[in-house]
């Protein structure tokens, strides 16, 4: 599965689990009742694009390790 802005929260979670420290790190919520990435952000008054660009830091070093 590709994640994306479109893709929620807990989706990611099941996807790629070392992105919950990241969740947690900017304090969202991690159920979000199904809302996109993107609109949680927004909610949230984040960068989208920054919360994935972080989320691909952490993704990219985990499979580095692998």
């Amino acid at each position: 599965m590709d994640c994306d802005l479109m893709t929620s929260i807990p989706e990611w979670i099941i996807e790629y689990p070392e992105t919950n420290a990241v969740f947690d790190e900017l304090g969202l919520d991690t159920s979000c009742a199904g809302k996109s990435l993107q609109y949680v952000c927004h909610h949230c008054g984040l960068s989208p694009q920054a919360v994935l660009s972080r989320l691909q830091q952490v993704i990219d070093h985990r499979e580095g390790n692998d």
